[in-house]
Protein backbone atom coordinates (compact mmCIF):
# COMPACT_ATOMS: atom_id res chain seq x y z
CA UNK A 1 0.00 0.00 0.00
CA UNK A 2 1.58 3.10 -1.06
CA UNK A 3 0.68 6.60 0.23
CA UNK A 4 2.33 9.89 -1.24
CA UNK A 5 2.59 12.75 1.25
CA UNK A 6 2.42 16.07 -0.82
CA UNK A 7 5.32 18.11 -0.66
CA UNK A 8 4.60 21.88 0.93
CA UNK A 9 6.61 24.64 0.88
CA UNK A 10 6.06 28.15 1.72
CA UNK A 11 7.21 30.94 -0.63
CA UNK A 12 8.50 32.97 1.96
CA UNK A 13 10.79 29.54 3.45
CA UNK A 14 11.91 29.64 -0.84
CA UNK A 15 12.69 33.31 -0.99
CA UNK A 16 14.49 33.35 2.45
CA UNK A 17 16.68 30.87 1.04
CA UNK A 18 17.17 32.66 -2.17
CA UNK A 19 18.70 35.40 -0.16
CA UNK A 20 20.51 33.00 2.32
CA UNK A 21 22.38 31.90 -0.83
CA UNK A 22 22.62 35.02 -2.62
CA UNK A 23 24.20 36.54 0.73
CA UNK A 24 26.59 33.58 1.61
CA UNK A 25 27.36 31.87 -1.86
CA UNK A 26 28.00 28.89 -0.43
CA UNK A 27 27.15 26.79 3.33
CA UNK A 28 28.32 27.49 6.57
CA UNK A 29 29.54 24.00 6.70
CA UNK A 30 32.36 24.61 3.76
CA UNK A 31 33.76 27.93 4.41
CA UNK A 32 36.82 27.08 5.45
CA UNK A 33 37.31 24.61 2.28
CA UNK A 34 36.61 27.17 0.35
CA UNK A 35 39.44 29.70 1.55
CA UNK A 36 41.66 26.56 0.60
CA UNK A 37 40.08 25.82 -2.48
CA UNK A 38 39.86 29.34 -3.80
CA UNK A 39 43.57 29.94 -3.40
CA UNK A 40 44.85 26.84 -4.85
CA UNK A 41 42.40 27.33 -7.66
CA UNK A 42 43.89 31.06 -7.84
CA UNK A 43 47.21 29.97 -7.96
CA UNK A 44 48.45 27.19 -6.63
CA UNK A 45 49.15 23.70 -8.78
CA UNK A 46 48.09 21.38 -5.97
CA UNK A 47 45.24 19.10 -7.40
CA UNK A 48 41.47 20.70 -6.36
CA UNK A 49 39.33 17.61 -4.92
CA UNK A 50 35.76 18.82 -4.35
CA UNK A 51 33.81 16.81 -2.05
CA UNK A 52 30.40 17.07 -2.58
CA UNK A 53 27.90 15.33 0.42
CA UNK A 54 24.11 15.89 -0.02
CA UNK A 55 23.53 16.33 4.13
CA UNK A 56 25.08 15.99 7.38
CA UNK A 57 24.30 12.71 9.42
CA UNK A 58 26.29 10.02 11.01
CA UNK A 59 26.61 7.66 8.13
CA UNK A 60 27.45 10.17 5.34
CA UNK A 61 30.12 11.71 7.63
CA UNK A 62 31.38 8.49 8.32
CA UNK A 63 31.60 7.78 4.21
CA UNK A 64 33.71 11.49 3.82
CA UNK A 65 35.96 10.39 6.60
CA UNK A 66 36.58 7.45 5.51
CA UNK A 67 36.98 8.59 2.30
CA UNK A 68 40.22 11.00 3.47
CA UNK A 69 41.33 8.00 5.18
CA UNK A 70 41.42 6.12 1.85
CA UNK A 71 43.41 8.85 0.56
CA UNK A 72 45.96 9.02 2.88
CA UNK A 73 46.15 4.71 3.09
CA UNK A 74 46.78 4.96 -0.56
CA UNK A 75 50.14 7.20 0.16
CA UNK A 76 48.94 10.42 -0.74
CA UNK A 77 49.11 13.67 1.89
CA UNK A 78 46.83 16.43 1.92
CA UNK A 79 48.20 20.16 0.88
CA UNK A 80 51.16 18.29 -1.05
CA UNK A 81 48.95 15.62 -3.49
CA UNK A 82 45.64 17.34 -3.42
CA UNK A 83 43.48 19.93 -1.64
CA UNK A 84 40.20 19.14 -0.44
CA UNK A 85 37.22 21.57 -1.33
CA UNK A 86 34.34 19.78 0.84
CA UNK A 87 30.51 21.53 0.19
CA UNK A 88 27.39 20.55 2.21
CA UNK A 89 24.12 20.76 0.42
CA UNK A 90 22.01 20.35 3.45
CA UNK A 91 19.62 17.78 1.89
CA UNK A 92 18.68 20.19 -0.74
CA UNK A 93 18.71 19.18 -4.21
CA UNK A 94 18.92 22.81 -5.37
CA UNK A 95 22.32 23.39 -2.93
CA UNK A 96 23.23 20.27 -4.41
CA UNK A 97 23.41 21.05 -8.18
CA UNK A 98 24.49 24.74 -7.14
CA UNK A 99 27.99 23.00 -5.47
CA UNK A 100 28.56 20.53 -8.65
CA UNK A 101 28.54 23.66 -10.79
CA UNK A 102 30.83 25.63 -8.70
CA UNK A 103 33.09 22.65 -8.77
CA UNK A 104 32.84 22.67 -12.73
CA UNK A 105 33.89 26.43 -12.73
CA UNK A 106 36.51 26.15 -10.34
CA UNK A 107 38.06 23.40 -12.79
CA UNK A 108 38.57 20.89 -9.45
CA UNK A 109 40.59 17.89 -10.62
CA UNK A 110 38.19 15.39 -9.28
CA UNK A 111 34.83 15.06 -7.98
CA UNK A 112 34.27 13.21 -4.89
CA UNK A 113 30.08 12.51 -4.20
CA UNK A 114 28.33 11.34 -1.01
CA UNK A 115 24.62 10.27 -1.61
CA UNK A 116 22.86 10.39 -4.65
CA UNK A 117 21.36 13.36 -5.32
CA UNK A 118 25.24 15.00 -4.98
CA UNK A 119 26.35 12.41 -6.94
CA UNK A 120 23.64 13.21 -9.88
CA UNK A 121 24.31 16.32 -9.49
CA UNK A 122 28.10 16.15 -9.99
CA UNK A 123 27.82 13.81 -13.04
CA UNK A 124 25.80 16.21 -14.73
CA UNK A 125 28.03 19.49 -13.81
CA UNK A 126 31.24 16.93 -14.79
CA UNK A 127 30.42 15.63 -17.87
CA UNK A 128 31.38 19.10 -20.37
CA UNK A 129 34.64 19.03 -19.00
CA UNK A 130 35.24 15.46 -18.57
CA UNK A 131 36.28 16.08 -14.97
CA UNK A 132 36.09 12.25 -13.14
CA UNK A 133 33.21 11.68 -10.41
CA UNK A 134 33.72 9.02 -7.77
CA UNK A 135 30.49 8.38 -6.05
CA UNK A 136 30.04 6.74 -2.85
CA UNK A 137 26.91 5.89 -0.56
CA UNK A 138 25.23 5.18 -3.51
CA UNK A 139 22.57 1.88 -3.69
CA UNK A 140 22.19 1.60 -7.42
CA UNK A 141 24.87 3.41 -9.53
CA UNK A 142 23.15 2.08 -12.93
CA UNK A 143 19.72 3.24 -12.09
CA UNK A 144 20.93 6.99 -11.26
CA UNK A 145 22.92 7.33 -14.43
CA UNK A 146 26.04 7.17 -13.43
CA UNK A 147 28.66 5.80 -15.88
CA UNK A 148 30.86 6.94 -18.06
CA UNK A 149 33.40 9.51 -16.06
CA UNK A 150 32.45 8.24 -12.89
CA UNK A 151 32.96 5.14 -10.69
CA UNK A 152 33.04 4.55 -7.03
CA UNK A 153 31.04 2.24 -4.50
CA UNK A 154 27.83 1.45 -3.82
CA UNK A 155 26.04 0.68 0.04
CA UNK A 156 23.24 -1.72 -1.77
CA UNK A 157 21.57 -3.01 1.59
CA UNK A 158 21.85 -6.78 2.69
CA UNK A 159 18.01 -6.96 2.36
CA UNK A 160 17.18 -10.47 2.66
CA UNK A 161 19.63 -10.66 5.90
CA UNK A 162 17.32 -7.54 7.36
CA UNK A 163 14.63 -9.48 6.69
CA UNK A 164 15.94 -12.76 8.44
CA UNK A 165 17.01 -10.65 11.10
CA UNK A 166 14.28 -8.86 11.85
CA UNK A 167 11.95 -12.41 11.58
CA UNK A 168 14.41 -14.43 14.41
CA UNK A 169 13.50 -11.20 16.58
CA UNK A 170 9.83 -10.54 15.91
CA UNK A 171 8.62 -14.31 15.13
CA UNK A 172 5.15 -13.09 14.85
CA UNK A 173 5.46 -9.76 13.06
CA UNK A 174 3.52 -9.39 9.51
CA UNK A 175 4.04 -5.57 8.25
CA UNK A 176 7.35 -3.98 7.90
CA UNK A 177 6.79 -0.43 7.71
CA UNK A 178 9.21 1.38 5.09
CA UNK A 179 9.59 5.39 4.35
CA UNK A 180 11.42 6.35 1.21
CA UNK A 181 11.86 9.37 -1.18
CA UNK A 182 10.53 8.42 -3.99
CA UNK A 183 13.05 11.21 -5.99
CA UNK A 184 16.09 9.08 -5.07
CA UNK A 185 16.91 6.11 -7.21
CA UNK A 186 18.77 4.20 -4.33
CA UNK A 187 15.36 4.32 -1.99
CA UNK A 188 13.09 3.07 -4.71
CA UNK A 189 15.49 0.33 -5.80
CA UNK A 190 15.35 -0.88 -2.14
CA UNK A 191 11.57 -0.51 -1.97
CA UNK A 192 11.62 -2.46 -4.73
CA UNK A 193 13.78 -5.44 -3.50
CA UNK A 194 12.10 -5.58 -0.04
CA UNK A 195 8.45 -6.16 -1.87
CA UNK A 196 10.05 -8.83 -4.24
CA UNK A 197 11.41 -10.47 -1.17
CA UNK A 198 9.30 -9.63 1.79
CA UNK A 199 6.88 -12.42 1.16
CA UNK A 200 9.82 -15.36 1.18
CA UNK A 201 9.86 -14.24 4.76
CA UNK A 202 6.63 -13.87 5.67
CA UNK A 203 6.23 -10.02 5.58
CA UNK A 204 4.21 -7.63 3.57
CA UNK A 205 5.50 -3.79 3.12
CA UNK A 206 3.63 -0.89 3.89
CA UNK A 207 5.19 2.14 2.21
CA UNK A 208 5.23 5.29 2.35
CA UNK A 209 6.41 7.74 -0.11
CA UNK A 210 7.59 11.17 0.78
CA UNK A 211 9.02 14.18 -1.68
CA UNK A 212 10.91 16.24 1.47
CA UNK A 213 11.97 15.77 4.80
CA UNK A 214 9.55 17.82 5.93
CA UNK A 215 7.15 14.89 5.18
CA UNK A 216 8.50 12.37 7.09
CA UNK A 217 7.76 12.81 10.65
CA UNK A 218 4.21 12.81 8.73
CA UNK A 219 4.69 9.43 6.98
CA UNK A 220 5.77 7.89 10.38
CA UNK A 221 2.83 9.16 11.74
CA UNK A 222 1.17 7.29 8.92
CA UNK A 223 2.72 3.83 9.49
CA UNK A 224 2.18 3.87 13.28
CA UNK A 225 -1.70 4.22 12.29
CA UNK A 226 -1.31 1.34 10.20
CA UNK A 227 -0.31 -0.71 13.45
CA UNK A 228 3.14 -2.11 11.59
CA UNK A 229 4.57 -4.23 13.33
CA UNK A 230 7.97 -2.77 13.27
CA UNK A 231 9.85 0.07 10.94
CA UNK A 232 12.86 -0.97 8.68
CA UNK A 233 15.13 2.14 7.36
CA UNK A 234 16.63 2.00 4.14
CA UNK A 235 19.82 4.28 3.05
CA UNK A 236 17.52 6.92 2.55
CA UNK A 237 18.70 10.52 3.35
CA UNK A 238 15.91 12.24 4.38
CA UNK A 239 14.53 9.89 6.42
CA UNK A 240 17.50 9.49 7.91
CA UNK A 241 17.84 12.87 8.69
CA UNK A 242 15.46 13.52 11.23
CA UNK A 243 15.54 9.99 12.66
CA UNK A 244 15.79 10.81 16.18
CA UNK A 245 12.26 12.39 15.14
CA UNK A 246 11.36 8.97 14.23
CA UNK A 247 12.71 7.37 17.20
CA UNK A 248 10.81 9.74 19.40
CA UNK A 249 7.37 8.60 18.26
CA UNK A 250 7.98 4.80 17.39
CA UNK A 251 9.45 4.39 20.86
CA UNK A 252 6.47 5.44 22.32
CA UNK A 253 4.31 3.16 20.25
CA UNK A 254 6.46 0.37 21.20
CA UNK A 255 7.35 0.28 17.61
CA UNK A 256 10.88 -1.50 16.79
CA UNK A 257 12.70 0.51 14.03
CA UNK A 258 15.55 -1.52 11.93
CA UNK A 259 18.70 0.50 10.80
CA UNK A 260 20.49 -0.13 7.71
CA UNK A 261 23.92 0.39 9.31
CA UNK A 262 25.65 0.68 13.01
CA UNK A 263 25.01 4.51 13.51
CA UNK A 264 21.59 4.63 13.31
CA UNK A 265 21.46 1.49 15.79
CA UNK A 266 23.44 3.73 18.13
CA UNK A 267 20.95 6.71 17.88
CA UNK A 268 18.77 3.94 19.39
CA UNK A 269 17.45 1.70 16.40
CA UNK A 270 16.87 -1.81 17.38
CA UNK A 271 19.33 -3.93 15.48
CA UNK A 272 20.58 -3.84 11.50
CA UNK A 273 22.23 -6.28 9.53
CA UNK A 274 23.84 -3.10 8.03
CA UNK A 275 27.39 -1.96 6.61
CA UNK A 276 30.13 0.26 7.78
CA UNK A 277 30.70 3.25 5.94
CA UNK A 278 33.71 4.16 7.29
CA UNK A 279 34.85 1.09 5.77
CA UNK A 280 33.11 2.25 2.30
CA UNK A 281 34.44 5.36 2.63
CA UNK A 282 38.13 3.96 2.64
CA UNK A 283 37.53 1.98 -0.10
CA UNK A 284 36.04 4.79 -2.65
CA UNK A 285 39.26 6.96 -1.28
CA UNK A 286 41.42 4.46 -2.71
CA UNK A 287 39.58 4.44 -5.55
CA UNK A 288 39.96 8.07 -5.78
CA UNK A 289 43.69 7.68 -5.29
CA UNK A 290 44.19 5.77 -8.53
CA UNK A 291 42.52 8.10 -10.97
CA UNK A 292 43.72 11.18 -9.08
CA UNK A 293 47.67 10.41 -10.20
CA UNK A 294 46.35 8.89 -13.46
CA UNK A 295 47.16 5.23 -12.58
CA UNK A 296 43.71 4.81 -13.85
CA UNK A 297 40.75 6.23 -15.11
CA UNK A 298 36.91 5.68 -13.84
CA UNK A 299 36.54 3.30 -17.13
CA UNK A 300 39.32 1.16 -15.91
CA UNK A 301 37.39 0.46 -12.82
CA UNK A 302 34.17 -0.72 -12.70
CA UNK A 303 31.98 0.92 -9.36
CA UNK A 304 32.47 -1.58 -6.05
CA UNK A 305 29.65 -3.19 -4.04
CA UNK A 306 30.51 -3.19 -0.07
CA UNK A 307 29.83 -7.04 0.26
CA UNK A 308 30.55 -8.05 4.01
CA UNK A 309 27.76 -6.56 6.85
CA UNK A 310 27.39 -6.98 10.25
CA UNK A 311 24.77 -8.02 12.76
CA UNK A 312 24.72 -5.18 15.15
CA UNK A 313 22.36 -4.41 18.19
CA UNK A 314 21.21 -2.26 20.56
CA UNK A 315 20.53 -3.96 23.91
CA UNK A 316 18.67 -0.84 25.46
CA UNK A 317 16.17 -0.42 22.85
CA UNK A 318 15.68 -4.43 22.73
CA UNK A 319 14.91 -4.70 26.27
CA UNK A 320 12.27 -1.50 26.30
CA UNK A 321 10.70 -3.48 23.48
CA UNK A 322 10.75 -6.85 24.85
CA UNK A 323 12.73 -8.05 22.83
CA UNK A 324 14.56 -11.60 23.45
CA UNK A 325 17.73 -11.96 21.44
CA UNK A 326 17.99 -15.42 19.94
CA UNK A 327 21.23 -17.63 20.71
CA UNK A 328 22.00 -17.86 17.21
CA UNK A 329 21.57 -14.01 16.66
CA UNK A 330 23.59 -13.07 19.90
CA UNK A 331 26.74 -15.39 18.99
CA UNK A 332 27.42 -13.16 16.10
CA UNK A 333 25.93 -9.68 16.86
CA UNK A 334 28.24 -6.48 18.05
CA UNK A 335 26.81 -3.85 20.86
CA UNK A 336 26.61 -1.14 18.10
CA UNK A 337 27.89 1.22 21.22
CA UNK A 338 31.16 -0.41 21.09
CA UNK A 339 31.82 -0.90 17.23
Amino acid sequence: MKHTVKKIITSALALALTASLAACGTTPASSSANASGSAAASGGSIPIIGISQYGEHASLDNCRKGFLQGLTDAGLTEGTDYQIDYQNAGFDDSIATQIAQGFSAENVALMCAIATPSATACYAAAEDKNIPVIFTAITDPKAAGLTGNATGTSDKLPVEAQLDLIRKLQPNAKTIGIIYTTSEPNSVSAIAEYKEKAGDYGFTIDDVGVTAQSEVTQAADKLIADKVDCFSNLTDNNVVGVLASILEKTNEAAIPVYGSEVEQVKLGCAAAAGIDYYKLGIQTGQIAAQVLTGEKTCDDIPFETISEYGIYINSDTLNAMGITLPADVSQKAVEASKA
